[in-house]
């Protein structure tokens, strides 16, 4: 696939620009993970540009995967480079901590009128590294937010543990769990040891256009679906403009990605190899799978009905 790198010192932010073979307007800031252009993010790209969209794919420009003080005004810069490439109409789509991001970001740019945010959390979440020190996989920032604005980080829900507690709590709750990643436990105790304030919930009542909200109960990173409950109860109770979709679900684990999209990198064998991933995906294949499907025929109705 064509496209157009940019970079943080010259551009203000460290992406990539995929334009659709065919016309369109719609111009989606696509985050997954770490990368700008490896196969989960080309994942990504080839389902939004069967749904007629552009794609703008964003990361951190750090060597590791890693969240600290990461600027929103990278996707106000984002934004102002789509205009340029003559889109008119502007979402943005995270997984995970870069679903919470994305809701984070939108909360703030009202150009955003499209948010998608899979398996997301309602609060700022504190940084983090994976810069392997002293052998862990991954420890908490240095009393850093995942995201700053104007130069000031965002007040966040600070990790019950601190490094090297930190990697020691989650890889023992993985392996009791008997999934690749579990920090479910710790997430409910930094809750009990930090309530939420409000200046660490994200504002999603400021969100404009189409909100979507996607999890499944089963996730064994954070008990997203009682995020996306105390969202949308906000939302409810405070003025609003925003049309919200929840989608959640029983069985589907943290990988709630719309089935199609998964198939444009495994076209066969998908739901096997996710099986190696959460226990949950093992024990109940076939249920995750439709509940990936029925996310696939909503989100797809969602965009291109979005105005």
């Amino acid at each position: 696939m064509k496209r157009e790198y940019f970079d943080t010192e010259k551009d203000g932010f460290y992406g990539a620009y995929f334009k659709n073979p065919k016309t369109s307007s719609k111009g989606v800031i696509l985050m997954f993970g770490d990368k700008i252009d490896d196969l989960m993010v080309k994942m990504g790209v080839k389902w939004l540009h069967r749904n007629g969209c552009n794609v703008l794919t964003m990361a951190s420009d750090t060597k590791d995967y890693a969240y600290h003080d990461y600027p929103i005004e990278s996707y106000e810069k984002a934004i102002a480079v789509l205009k340029d490439k003559g889109n008119v109409r502007f979402g943005v789509f995270g997984a995970s901590t870069t679903g919470m991001m994305a809701l984070a970001a939108a909360s703030f740019i009202p150009d955003i009128t499209l948010t998608v945010a899979l398996s997301p959390s309602d609060f700022i979440m504190e940084g983090f590294y994976r810069d392997g020190l002293d052998g862990a996989r991954e420890r908490p920032g240095d009393h850093e937010s995942t995201l700053s604005y104007r130069g000031e980080s965002l007040p966040y829900l600070p990790y019950a543990y601190r490094h090297p507690e930190y990697w020691q709590k989650l890889s023992e709750e993985a392996k009791r769990r008997g999934d690749m990643a579990a920090a479910r436990d710790m997430f409910d105790l930094s809750e009990q040891r930090c309530p939420l304030t409000e200046e660490m919930k994200i504002k999603v009542e400021r969100i404009k256009g189409d909100l979507v909200l996607i999890g499944a109960q089963d996730d064994s990173l954070w008990d997203t679906c009682r995020y996306i409950d105390r969202m949308t109860e906000r939302i409810k109770a405070a003025p609003h403009t925003c049309r919200v979709a929840k989608l959640t679900y029983e069985y589907g684990s943290h990988f709630v990605f719309p089935q199609s999209m998964l198939e444009t990198v495994l076209p066969f064998g998908s739901s096997f190899l996710l099986r190696f991933t959460f226990r949950t995906l093992k024990e109940h294949p076939q249920t995750c799978k439709q509940t990936r499907i029925d996310i696939d025929r909503r989100l797809r109705k969602i965009i291109q009905g979005w105005r």
